[in-house]
Order: C-alpha cells, then structure tokens, then sequence
C-alpha cells in the first residue's frame, strides 16, 4: 500500500514516515499545502495522512479541492486543533477518520488500517485467500497454519493482492501504489516478486493474466 503523509512538522513527518515504512508501507511526503494537494492529485494512494494546519494552502482547503476533483482516496486528518466544530468540518468535506494532536504512533497506524480494509470492503485485518492468511496487524503471513517468511516488498504486493482479491491488477498498478516515487519504475522486480512469492506460499492462488497483470483467487479458481 502507498501513503502520502502531509505534514509540516519536520519532526513528526519523519517520525510518521519512518513509522509507516517499519509497518511496510511505501510512503511520499509534503510539508505544505501546495504540495500536498499536486500529490494527492496526481499520485494513486491508498491512503492520505493530512495535518489541517499547513502553511500556503490549510487542510481542510486540500481534502475540499481533492473530493471537487472526485479523488476517493481515504484521508486521515491529524491536527491540534479540538474544538468539536473543526471535527464536523473536516468530516463534512470528506475525511474519513481524525486522530487529535498529541497522539501515539500506534493510534494513527491503528485508524490508517482500518480506513484502508474498509476502503477495500473488508472487516477485519485478517485476510484470507484459500489456505493462505495474511495478517495487516501483525505483518504476518501464514499457509495452513505454517508462518511464511516473506520480505518487505514481498509482504507488500502480496497484501496489496490479497485486498483486491478477485480483480485483474496491472502491473502498472502494482508499482504506482506499492513504491515510491524513487522507485524504478522500468525495472522488471515485479515479475520477479511475483516469483517468490509463489515459491514461498507453495500454493497456486496468484496467477497471470497474460497482456493484463494477475489475479488472486483461491486453488482452483479461474485460469489466464
């Protein structure tokens, strides 16, 4: 999953983006306004992380020009601000969840897990595909009750599939939202992350759909 956190501390933007890339997420960030709405627009995220007091454009003013624009990514909105009235505003320009100021780590990776699960319809953070479970809390991935040690890119696409189980996923897709903008987006990693993966789970749930990417089912489901 890829995240854009916006946040004009330095301190905490790091710390957040630190904390998100341990978690095994690949993250963008901005410290203003201005950037923040140029990335979330023209970026695929899975999720936003969006302080409400940026400097040159204010977050609320960012969430609104994203929803006029009709990008549905699921933003999560931090702030010291705690009057009850910034809450509904932020809420009535379409923020999905709100995390006030000073607050712990584990909180804002708690609510960015449960925007990103509801986002892809699912209920818990337990996800399944035939014999294989991955948990998002625990970053850990089993098969028949057997721990597979995956890495953390390995861990990434892998739960990025398992979300949108049943749907064709490009490999352009794959890369926009599973790396950052550093990422070589001409390399042929995919291809060989898909290969490892398969080893490892040792169970036939991701398969090729040629000229169009992969699709995860459960053994025995529909062939490319």
């Amino acid at each position: 999953m890829r995240i854009l956190v916006v946040e004009d501390d330095r301190d905490l933007n790091r710390q957040l983006v630190n904390a998100l890339e341990q978690a095994g997420y690949a993250v963008d960030s901005a410290w203003d306004g201005e950037d923040g709405q140029f990335l979330g627009e023209t970026e695929p995220y899975d999720a936003i992380v969006l302080d409400l007091g940026l400097p040159k454009l204010d977050g609320v003013s960012v969430l609104k020009a994203w929803r006029k624009a009709g990008r549905k990514t699921p933003v999560l909105i931090l702030t010291a601000r705690d009057r009850w009235s910034d809450k509904v505003e932020a809420f009535d320009v379409g923020a999905d969840d709100y995390v006030a100021k000073p607050f712990h780590i584990e909180e804002v990776l708690a609510r960015l897990r449960a925007v990103l699960r509801r986002a892809a319809g699912h209920a818990t953070n337990e996800l399944e595909c035939g014999p294989v479970k991955l948990d998002a809390r625990a970053g850990r991935v089993t098969v028949g009750g057997e721990s597979v040690k995956l890495t953390s890119h390995e861990f990434r696409l892998l739960s990025y599939l398992m979300h949108h189980a049943g749907r064709v996923i490009s490999r352009n897709e794959i890369v926009e939202h599973l790396y950052d903008q550093d990422f070589d987006r001409d390399s042929n990693t995919i291809e060989v992350f898909v290969g490892r993966i398969r080893r490892k789970l040792g169970v036939d749930i991701i398969q090729t759909v040629r000229g169009l990417g992969y699709i995860l089912s459960p053994p025995g489901g529909a062939k490319a």
